[in-house]
């Protein structure tokens, strides 16, 4: 079940439905508004699918993919496959990640943020650190 605050949150888009993937890079799933899933797929698609690591890419990419709906209550159905990658238990917690929502399990969750906060610090600077977007130079 998502959370209310999410749920008013994405209101908008609610009618449209969405796409729920595996995660690229962690054990959790990937909830995708259609029209951010739609984004994403175009540069997808751009890849020469004759090339063979693009069409490994490709397929990996989309395995366990389902599109979804949030039904009246709020609530997503996550299939089986999708339930055994995640490893999601009894509880799971939903993170908005900018434009998609991660679905961990609990635990997996907290362990993945304790373990990343040891280099946060370091990888906050070398993410955005170099960053200077706004036209005043102070950021």
């Amino acid at each position: 079940m998502l959370p209310q605050a999410f749920k008013k949150q994405l209101a908008p888009v609610l009618q449209d439905g969405f796409v729920l993937k595996r995660a690229v890079f962690q054990k959790c799933l990937e909830l995708y508004p259609i029209a951010e899933w739609n984004v994403l797929s175009q540069k997808v698609n751009k890849l020469n699918r004759f090339n063979k690591k693009n069409d490994e890419f490709i397929r990996r990419f989309n395995a366990g993919l389902k599109p979804v709906e949030v039904d009246g209550s709020g609530r997503i159905l996550i299939s089986k496959d999708l339930h055994a990658f995640a490893k999601t238990k009894k509880e799971v917690v939903v993170n908005a990640a900018i434009n998609v929502l991660e679905i961990w399990d609990k635990e997996l969750y907290e362990k993945a943020i304790d373990e990343a906060a040891l280099d946060f610090a370091e990888l906050a600077e070398e993410v955005m650190g170099n960053q200077n977007d706004v036209p005043d130079g102070l950021s």
